[in-house]
């Protein structure tokens, strides 16, 4: 490298919070973790197919209602998160962002396949000196076979 070569500085930690808060959601659905999920959203709607929820009981129990859960105690899913385009406002302590989802899965009987394709569309605030969901708004628009997936078909 070049000593003109520009090298970018980390993102400020409002960035990095936010990719934090996005790639926990993604690990605690795929470890079948609706107890986690509820703490992690329990400040936060969460509005996808259905009515939209609140609140970190409703929010476990929409989980638990919702995905088929394996011998493993996981949905046998990989939620792969990209396009992330961030917007923090340090000062007010705010954050949206927007990003695709994939979601892939597998069993001994179904081969590795993507089963699901959408957009998030977050939104975040600091409190008490932490980042937390205040919103949550998932649009699946490419579906695959679901039927290993979801307990009941999604109204669209």
């Amino acid at each position: 490298m070049s000593a003109s070569a520009h090298v970018p500085a980390d993102p400020p930690s409002g960035y990095r919070a936010v990719e934090n808060l996005i790639a926990r959601y993604a690990e605690l659905v795929d470890d079948g973790d609706f107890a986690g999920l509820g703490i992690l959203l329990a400040d936060a709607t969460f509005a996808g197919s259905g009515t939209p929820v609140c609140g970190r009981e409703a929010i476990e129990k929409m989980f638990r209602d919702t995905l088929i859960v394996y011998p493993d105690g996981t949905p046998r899913t990989q939620h792969v998160t990209t396009n992330l385009a961030i917007e923090v406002d340090e000062q007010a302590g705010t954050a949206v962002s927007r990003s695709y989802v994939t979601v892939f899965q597998a069993l001994p009987d179904l081969p590795f396949q993507p089963i699901a394709g959408g957009r998030y569309h977050d939104r975040f605030e600091r409190r008490d000196g932490h980042g937390r969901f205040v919103e949550r708004r998932v649009r699946i628009n490419l579906v695959g076979d679901v039927s290993r997936h979801l307990r009941r078909a999604a109204t669209r």
